[in-house]
């Protein structure tokens, strides 16, 4: 399990995410994608600022939606 555990962390130093709400379609935007593909990110459309409660208040709707960032 320790090889696992060192590969994910590797994996987590390669990783970048943006976390925000996306007002149009009223959910919570989870993107991620490695390091070398931060230049897309700015081309994606822009999200809002989500405080904690706004973020579990997503999570108990079910509203959350994960995009991979390529």
């Amino acid at each position: 399990m320790e090889g696992l555990e060192e590969a994910l962390w590797e994996l987590g130093h390669q990783l970048v995410w943006r976390i925000g709400k996306d007002e149009r379609e009223g959910v919570l935007v989870v993107r991620v994608g490695f390091a070398s593909k931060t230049a897309k990110f700015a081309q994606l459309s822009r999200l809002a600022p989500a405080s904690d409660a706004e973020i579990e208040a997503f999570k108990k709707a079910g509203k959350i939606k994960v995009e991979w960032v390529d």
